[in-house]
Parts: structure tokens; sequence; C-alpha cells
């Protein structure tokens, strides 16, 4: 297949899988200068492409216009119209199946990403677990253009740019010269989310040190009450809840310093820009695939494998053996604070 022909790319599901695609499309197209690419997702997460060029979004209603089959056949149509010669199904759940009966019918090729799920099963069984690193989920992306006929290497280091921030970002943050250091501190599933009274400790001892300024990123109700309640007791600490759209949130993560996150999507995001990012790891593991891109494995602490053998008891964080409910406790604020002090003066 030759390079100057339109791709479609499919992944539909959460902001960390979506930004994950990233420095592999990068990657493809700076190999392929003709190639053009529409990556079928989700509206609201269309400014995480909008620094590639050659992309375009082509936003999936998948709760009204685009539900059930005659949806996807709607759907399909639009795509088809767009003169797509080959896609890529980077998600290969039940909706892009469909989609492919679709394609395959108008004979234009599809190759769908192999997910490991023999390989992940091993990883997190109970017994005869095989504790081992698996393939990147970036590299099983870029496996399936390879098959397609697009073979590239995936570089460790190829990068957005930094963004310029937008005057309500600067209004927000005003001009203290001090490193700004991101805190995300939930995550979907509770099995990778540390504890959050020990984050507050975490965030309470750099406020002490009146080094910093502390930015807050979550999401939703509960979430934006907590962040919102710290912003307001340390006087260093931000809560950005609610108070940018995401392209000016994707601006302000490519400015920071460093990045404090879960096993979840604001890590994916910094990595987009190689900001160096340290992340907390309940009972998943980085043998999963699922590591940022581009990040130093140095920089991720890890629950304690010796007091809790079944880690990783899964690879979403979503079954949480009993016993195994205060894994993360077993990662102290000390260690987190020494890591993020080695990260800085690094700098």
């Amino acid at each position: 297949m030759d390079n100057g022909k339109h791709l479609l790319v499919i992944r539909l599901s959460a902001m960390g899988d979506v930004a994950m695609t990233v420095p592999v499309l990068k990657s493809l197209l700076d190999t392929y200068p003709d190639l053009k690419v529409t990556v079928l997702t989700k509206g609201f997460l269309s400014p995480i492409f909008m620094d590639l060029d050659r992309v375009n979004v082509h936003v999936a209603d998948v709760s009204k216009k685009h539900k059930g089959v005659y949806g996807l056949w709607k759907l399909f149509k639009e795509l088809r119209s767009m003169q797509i010669d080959a896609v890529a199904d980077l998600h290969n759940v039940l909706r892009s199946n469909i989609l492919k009966r679709f394609f395959l019918l108008a004979k234009i090729p599809f190759v769908q990403i192999d997910k490991g799920r023999k390989e992940k099963k091993a990883l997190t069984a109970e017994k005869d677990k095989v504790f081992k690193q698996l393939k990147s989920t970036h590299q099983r992306y870029a496996d399936v253009f390879i098959q397609l006929g697009f073979p590239f290497i995936l570089p460790e280091n190829n990068f957005l740019a930094k963004k310029v921030l937008s005057q309500e970002g600067l209004n927000l943050l005003g001009s203290n010269p001090r490193k700004w250091i991101g805190i995300a501190p939930f995550a979907a599933f509770e099995g990778k989310m540390y504890p959050l009274e020990l984050m507050e400790e975490v965030v309470r001892h750099l406020n002490k040190t009146n080094q910093y300024k502390i930015l807050l990123f979550g999401g939703g109700g509960k979430e934006k009450e907590i962040l919102d309640q710290w912003g307001n007791t340390y006087s260093d600490c931000i809560s950005l809840v609610g108070k940018l759209a995401l392209e000016e949130e994707l601006a302000l993560i490519s400015n920071l310093d460093l990045m404090l996150s879960m096993d979840s999507g604001n890590a994916h995001l910094a990595a987009l820009f190689g900001i160096p990012i340290i992340t907390l790891w309940g009972v998943t593991h980085p043998f999963a695939g699922f590591y940022p891109y581009g990040q130093d494995l140095d920089n991720a602490l890890l629950s304690d494998r010796e007091r809790y053998p079944l880690i990783p008891t899964s690879i979403y964080g979503n079954k949480v053996p009993e016993g195994y409910e205060d894994v993360m406790t077993s990662i102290t604020p000390k260690a987190i604070l020494n890591k993020i002090a080695l990260l800085l003066n690094a700098i």
C-alpha cells in the first residue's frame, strides 16, 4: 500500500487510551508525509489531536446519532463518503466489530489490534501467574499500521511541542516563577488510587516549602469538591477542575515541570509533551503495557509485591482481592516527596 492514502483510525474509549495513540500517529505521519488520517473518537477528546498535521477527527456519537446497529450503519456511510482506503481499529470491541463487517463488505482493508488478552490473563492470574513485561500498548497500536502495510519505527521520544498558554490560563496561574507540579490524585477505579489522606500529606509538605505552584487535576462533582477544598486550604495550590477547557488544560500540562499521577489518563496526557511523570501503582502494574510514553521506569512507584504477591490483580484496577484494599499504603508520602525532589533537582 503506498503512502498517499487516507486511513481511518478507531479509538473510542477512555482519555488515556486515546492519548496513547498520539505518539504513534505522530511517528507514522513523520514516516509517511503524504498520509492522511481521520480519527474516529468521542467529541470531547478532539483537542488531543489538534497538534497533529494531516489528522482530522470524526465524532462518534454512540449514545444518540450512532447508537445501535442502524446508527453504526449511518456512521459507516459517513466514513465511506470520505474515501477511506484502510481502517486501523485500535479498539477492537463490539461496535468496531460491527463496523468491520460493513467495511469488509465494501472491500476496504480493516486490521484490528491484538490486545494480548491471553498474556494479560496470565499476568493477572491468582495461580500460575506469569509475571513478565508485556508489549506496550503503544507498540500494539503501531503493529496495526505495520500490518496494514505502513512499516515504521516507534521512537521513545517523539513528543509534542510545548504549547502557548491562553490568557485565561495565565490569569489563573499568575506570574510566579516557581516550578509547576501537576497532581492528578484520582483514577477510574479505587484499586489504583492513592489514599487521599496520604496524597493530601504530600500536598501539605510541598506547600510548606514555598517553592512550587501545585496544580490539581480532576473532574466531576466529588473530585471538584475535594480539590477545591485543598486549593482553599493550601496557599500554593490551585484546583483546575471546571476552570479550563481541555484545549487550555493541555497547554497548561505542556508547561508543567512535573506531573504526579495515578496509572490514569493525566499521566498519558503529560507524556505527550515529555513532561517528567511520577506514577503511583496499586493493584495494576507497568508490565501490562500501559506505562506512559517515553518515561523512565524509575519514575514509577510501585506497591510492595513482596507483601502483595498477586499484583497485578487486574489490568484496569477493577479487581481488588480481599486484603488488597490498602496496597498503596506501602508507597509512603516520603518516598513520593523524595522522588519529586530528585526529579526537580535534575531539571
